[in-house]
């Protein structure tokens, strides 16, 4: 199975990669493999992560880096709504996703 970013997660994914690099050279392709890793494992066994209350959601967390990956599976990919954060703003992401019809 593939993934695909709503276009604000990428927005996200981009900016952490960045301020990661900006801290320490290297630091932001830490965390670029690291999310690689995760989303292997995402795309391998979606079902495996927790469910998000009832939401339709999943979360799989990083690692080294204080992030979940914020993901839906879809029949044939899975949607990254957010890369958020374990303990800031929770939940600021809930009006990305749309009604399932």
């Amino acid at each position: 199975m593939n993934y695909r970013f709503h276009p604000a997660a990428l927005a996200e994914h981009l900016d952490e990669v960045a301020f990661y690099e900006s801290r320490l050279v290297g630091l932001g392709a830490d965390y670029l493999s690291e999310f690689d890793k995760v989303m292997s494992r995402i795309c391998a066994t979606p079902d495996f992560y927790s469910q998000i209350a009832q939401t339709g959601l999943r979360k799989a967390g990083l690692k080294r880096f204080p992030f979940h990956v914020i993901s839906r599976v879809d029949p044939i990919q899975i949607v990254i709504v957010a890369i958020a954060h374990q303990r800031r703003r929770p939940a600021y992401w809930f009006d990305r996703i749309k009604p399932q019809k």
